[in-house]
């Protein structure tokens, strides 16, 4: 039976022009956008996520955008029992449906599932959370090296700044003997829909610049603000994030807000970086320049579709 509800994931890299295009792309098809992006869900820190602007969302109708709190935990098996349902009442009025972001756990969790992983023993995670858990640089920088050092692979592409993925990490490893990267890939789950993937990318050096470009007019549109709003939850997993952990490093007076900056821009760049070599893995993703005009895109996206459906209907 041919199969023609189609979900277009939109992925690039951070800074790479992924709103625009599915904007464009969800116009053309006339449907909504469900981000798959771990920080844009956060109500309270759309500067610093880049999150889809009120008028950009008054275009398009967008989910997981500004819906919980930062005070909440969000965690990519949640974000995948979420989006399934969601996407299952989304199919029932739409034959595409656009989902893009940065995340790239997020992404996985709806293409190939989460696995179920094993439970980690209370005296792994007592260990771990007294190493690595404390406040400070010193805790950051053991998970790190165990990181490093347990599994690799997870570490080229991790966000290497978020100690709470890199803790979760820590602890499978310590509690399997087998590095974590290699409990993500065990079965792919199959869905009910055909998955599409269109990539978003950039020359480095034109990244690099859209990045710090954007830094810059974070911070004359409220990033500083918004950081010192959040400052009092500065311990909470969902703000160890790029640019709210540089600019609380400035407010506890380490460095000046000049070198604040700095560093959120090495920072960004450094995870576009990653993002990119977790992409280039996926042999699924087709590449689209971001130079192109966007209707030789929605054309170019038209076709791929297109190639889709036929290749289902020839199973």
């Amino acid at each position: 039976m041919l199969n023609r509800k189609i979900l277009l994931l939109l992925l690039g890299p951070t800074g790479v022009g992924k709103t625009e295009l599915s904007l464009r792309v969800a116009e053309h098809f006339g449907c909504p956008i469900v981000s798959c992006d771990s920080r844009q869900v956060f109500r309270e820190i759309p500067v610093g996520t880049a999150a889809p602007t009120p008028a950009e969302q008054a275009r398009v109708k967008h989910y997981f955008i500004g819906t919980r709190s930062v005070e909440e935990d969000y965690s990519a098996g949640q974000f995948e029992r979420d989006a399934m349902e969601l996407l299952e009442r989304l199919f029932a009025v739409h034959d595409v449906v656009v989902m893009t972001g940065g995340s790239m756990l997020y992404a996985d969790a709806i293409c190939n599932g989460l696995d179920d992983l094993p439970p980690v023993p209370e005296e792994i995670r007592r260990e771990v959370s007294a190493k690595g858990r404390q406040a400070g640089e010193a805790g950051l920088a053991w998970l790190q090296a165990e990181v490093q050092r347990l599994d690799p692979d997870y570490w080229a592409v991790v966000d290497r700044l978020n100690p709470a993925r890199l803790a979760h990490c820590v602890e499978l490893c310590l509690t399997t003997g087998k590095p974590y990267s290699s409990l993500r890939t065990e079965t792919r789950k199959e869905r009910p829909f055909t998955i599409v993937k269109i990539g978003l990318e950039r020359s480095r050096a034109e990244l690099y610049d859209r990045i710090n470009r954007r830094v810059d007019e974070m911070m004359k549109t409220g990033l500083p603000e918004e950081a010192e709003r959040v400052y009092p939850q500065r311990h909470l997993t969902s703000l160890q994030t790029v640019g709210y952990k540089e600019l609380f490093g400035c407010m506890d007076g380490e460095y000046t807000q000049e070198r604040a900056v700095e560093l959120i821009k090495q920072h960004t760049r450094n995870y576009a970086k990653r993002q990119m070599t977790w992409f280039r893995r996926d042999k699924e993703i087709h590449w689209l320049k971001a130079e192109n005009d966007y209707e030789t895109n929605i054309r170019i996206i038209d076709s791929l579709l297109h190639d889709s459906l036929m290749q289902e209907s020839g199973r």
